[in-house]
């Protein structure tokens, strides 16, 4: 049978009826690759995968809340959609909103955003608003327009995002048999973990798993209120994904890692451009920087002994966006830049080692 979407695969998971209509790019489905290269970093015993939620429509998985938002914005009779965005939301909500008929809306924190994310909100036809700030006063900004406005709020503060990304564990759990023994993710405005957290704690109910993960979270270090214990001013990190000083789900992501037993740590930006080129060196798994600090913090705690010896363990790591989200990024990170020569064979052989 032909793949439908994520909303036709879990209806049964999900609050829609036969009155929503579905909007979809035909998102989820996304690979669940063996990462070996990673496993020679963790341990012998040890089974690493990446989700790589980067192969999403628009490139990353915010296209699972997405899918649901717009859908039950729809159902609704909604005209037209906003978020505040550091990017991969805004493209997604651009994408969802003109396949309903939707305007959409979008306000950034001027100069935070990659220009890959950029270019798709501005293709997919949606207003972009930049404003001075970060993250946390873009959203400021739009919480007070929907006050006023009739506009629907398509952040990961309505609840049908959470609804949408949780779907991300029934993959997981649907390949695997069963879920992880851990589950490493990016932590920016902390809708994902909730989300992912949700969705174990449904499938274990329902039967479909015989387990929960535990759940570890990373943030940026210069990004990292929730290891603080505190807002962060002026969040600053290459990873501008998770570039939140004041996470909207703060409060569900600390209950995900305690309700586990897991952590929420930071990873320092080196950490995080190191894993991003061993994906891409390793594993030809290119992903946007935020991605890697999934497996960043993985790589950090196993350096510390974390995980058992004892057994065989199954640890996924959420990759969140695509690479070409920030191409800049990829062409700093690299040893060899491109070069010009002369269309002279000579020349190119002594630029060849093999």
């Amino acid at each position: 049978m032909a793949y439908k979407g994520l909303i036709e695969r879990y209806r049964q998971y999900l609050p829609v009826t036969e009155k929503t209509p579905v909007v979809s790019l035909l998102e989820g489905d996304t690979p669940l690759i063996r990462l070996k290269r990673v496993e020679e970093f963790i341990g012998e015993n040890v089974r690493v995968y990446g989700k790589y939620e980067g192969l999403n429509p628009t490139g990353s998985f915010k296209d699972r809340g997405m899918t649901m938002a717009i859908s039950k914005a729809a159902e609704k009779g909604v005209k037209a959609t906003i978020c505040a965005s550091t990017g991969n939301t805004s493209a997604s909500a651009a994408a969802y909103s003109v396949r309903a008929g939707m305007k959409s809306y979008v306000i950034i924190p001027d100069g935070h955003i990659a220009m890959g994310k950029l270019s798709q909100a501005l293709i997919h036809g949606a207003k972009v608003i930049a404003v001075e700030g970060n993250f946390d006063t873009a959203l400021e900004m739009v919480k007070l327009i929907c006050e006023n406005y009739p506009v629907e709020l398509v952040n990961s503060l309505n609840p049908f995002r959470i609804e949408g990304q949780k779907t991300g564990s029934f993959e997981i759990v649907d390949f695997l048999g069963d879920a992880p023994d851990f589950h490493c993710i990016p932590v920016g405005n902390a809708g994902n973990i909730t989300a992912y957290w949700k969705g174990y704690n449904e499938y274990k109910k329902s039967g479909k798993s015989s387990k929960n993960p535990v759940m570890m979270g990373f943030q940026a270090a210069g990004s990292a209120p929730i290891v603080l214990g505190a807002p962060v001013k002026n969040p600053e990190t290459v990873a501008t994904a998770i570039r939140i000083g004041n996470p909207a789900s703060w409060k569900q992501a600390e209950e995900a890692r305690d309700s586990s037993g897991g952590v929420i740590d930071m990873v320092t930006d080196e950490e995080i451009i190191g894993a991003y080129r061993i994906l891409a060196g390793c594993e030809g798994v290119f992903v946007e920087p935020a991605s890697a600090a999934s497996v960043a913090g993985l790589i950090k705690y196993a350096k510390k002994g974390y995980f058992p010896k004892d057994r065989e363990i199954n640890i996924v790591c959420v990759l969140t966006g695509h690479g070409l989200k920030d191409p800049d990024r990829a062409i700093k990170s690299v040893e060899f830049a491109p070069v010009t020569v002369k269309p002279d064979i000579k020349e190119i052989e002594k630029l060849i080692k093999i």
